[in-house]
C-alpha cells in the first residue's frame, strides 16, 4: 500500500485538513500518515477555538520516523502557522523527498480575496520556494494571486467572465513556469454574467495546456472544501490517474457533497457532509 506524509492542521470541528485527507486517502487506497502542524479544538473559522502550535515538535517526527527507515509515494503539505514550519517543511523534504516521491503543495494563505491571521510577508516569501520543489499546487484564487502578483482587486472588477479566466490562465502559466509544476486553481468564481448566474470551477495548467471547468454556484461555502479537493488530487496521483482525471472526480465528489450539505442547512464553518459520499472514489 503506497504511503502519504500529510503536513497540516488537525482540527477537531470543520472537516478540513486531516480530518479530511486521512479519510479521502483511506477510501482511495492509501496510507496516510498525519503530521500535525498544530492541533485546533475547531478550525480558524470559528468564532473560538484553541491552538496548540507544534512547530517544536515537528522535527521529533523526522528523527523518529528515519530511525523506522520510513518512506513515502506521496508527501501532502497543506497549513503552516508560519515561515519556521516551512522551514521545518525543508528539513522533512531533505530527508524524505526522493525522485520518486509526489509532492503536493496546497499554500494555504487566505480565501476571498482576504489572507488568514498567520499571514506575513515571510510566509509568502518561503511559500514562494516551498511550490518551487512541488509536482502540484492547487491553490484557490486568492493564494495564485498572492503567488503571482495579480491584483484580486482587479480580477474581480472585470466585466466579463472571459477577461477573468484570461487573467488567471496567465497567472496560473506564471506559475508553473516558475515552479515547474502543474498548477490547479481552485474556486473559480467569476463576475456575474449578464443574466445574473455564477459559476464556481478550477482551472487546470500544465506545460502544454490549460482549461477551466465550472459549475453552477449555488452562493454557498464551506471549510475544508479545498482540502477534501486536494486529497483527491493526491489519492488519483497515488492510483496512477490522470491529473485532469482526479480533478473531473474531485469535482464530482464535493459538488454532491455541498449539494447535500446545502439542503441540510449547515454552517459554512462545519463544513461539508461528504462522508457518505465518500463511496464515489472507489
Amino acid at each position: 500500500m503506497k504511503k502519504v506524509a500529510v503536513i497540516q492542521d488537525m482540527s477537531s470541528f470543520g472537516k478540513c485538513s486531516i480530518t479530511a485527507a486521512i479519510p479521502v486517502l483511506s477510501v482511495m487506497g492509501v496510507q496516510a500518515v498525519p503530521l500535525p502542524t498544530a492541533i485546533l479544538t475547531a478550525q480558524t473559522g470559528y468564532s473560538s477555538f484553541y491552538c496548540e502550535d507544534l512547530t517544536s515538535k515537528m522535527d521529533y517526527f523526522v528523527d523518529e520516523w528515519s530511525k523506522l527507515g520510513a518512506t513515502f509515494d506521496g508527501i501532502h503539505t497543506g497549513f503552516v502557522t508560519g515561515k519556521e514550519q516551512i522551514d521545518n517543511i525543508f528539513r522533512f523534504l531533505n530527508v524524505f523527498h526522493s525522485n520518486e516521491t509526489k509532492l503536493l503543495v496546497d499554500p494555504v494563505m487566505g480565501d476571498h480575496g482576504e489572507v488568514y491571521k498567520m499571514f506575513t510577508g515571510e510566509l509568502l516569501d518561503h511559500m514562494k520556494e516551498l511550490v518551487k520543489c512541488a509536482d502540484i499546487i492547487t491553490p484557490n484564487v486568492t493564494e495564485c494571486c498572492l503567488l503571482t502578483g495579480l491584483a484580486y482587486e482587479k480580477l474581480q472588477s472585470y466585466a466579463n467572465d472571459l477577461a477573468y479566466f484570461q487573467a488567471l490562465e496567465q497567472a496560473g502559466h506564471q506559475l508553473q513556469q516558475v515552479t515547474g509544476a502543474n498548477v490547479i486553481i481552485t474556486g473559480l468564481n467569476p463576475p456575474a454574467a449578464d443574466k445574473g448566474q455564477r459559476y464556481v470551477g478550477n482551472m487546470y495548467v500544465d506545460a502544454e495546456r490549460s482549461f477551466h471547468s465550472i459549475r453552477d454556484y449555488n452562493g454557498e461555502s464551506y471549510s475544508g472544501t479545498g482540502d477534501l479537493f486536494a486529497s483527491v488530487i493526491m489519492g488519483g496521483m497515488m492510483r496512477g490517474q490522470d491529473l485532469v482525471e482526479s480533478m473531473k472526480l474531485a469535482e464530482t465528489f464535493l459538488a454532491a457533497a455541498i449539494e447535500a450539505t446545502s439542503k441540510e442547512q449547515v454552517p459554512p464553518e462545519a463544513g461539508v457532509h461528504f462522508e457518505r459520499f465518500l463511496r464515489m472514489l472507489l
